[in-house]
């Protein structure tokens, strides 16, 4: 599942995995949403744009959208994946599983 086109097809359908959950950055919510996608990502995305700003290049169909989101999605998927090895590592991948679900159950913020 990890060694697939998911994180790409995803963003370029305006689709944003965020640890609460699947964001659609094409709900109109967002147009005056001056936070990023994810306030504890690290990513080139969310540390630059906004998710009004991303909203906006995705609905104007700017090819610069698909490749921010593109970032961001195999940004999550590359955290995900380190965090899950280190908690295996440190016998402690059921308080992350714990905690990883959830966090998805509370919704995007």
């Amino acid at each position: 599942m990890f060694d697939c086109v998911l994180p790409t097809r995803f963003a370029r359908t305006g689709y944003l995995f965020t640890p609460w959950g699947t964001m659609s950055i094409k709900h109109a919510r967002y147009a005056r949403d001056p936070n990023p996608i994810d306030p504890n990502c690290s990513c080139y995305t969310c540390r630059n744009f906004s998710r009004a700003y991303l909203r906006h290049l995705f609905l104007s169909r700017e090819l610069l959208a698909y490749h921010l989101n593109t970032i961001h999605n195999l940004h999550y998927y590359l955290s995900l994946i380190r965090n899950i090895r280190r908690a295996l590592k440190e016998g402690t991948f059921q308080e992350f599983r714990r905690e990883f679900y959830q966090m998805r159950q509370n919704g995007i913020p």
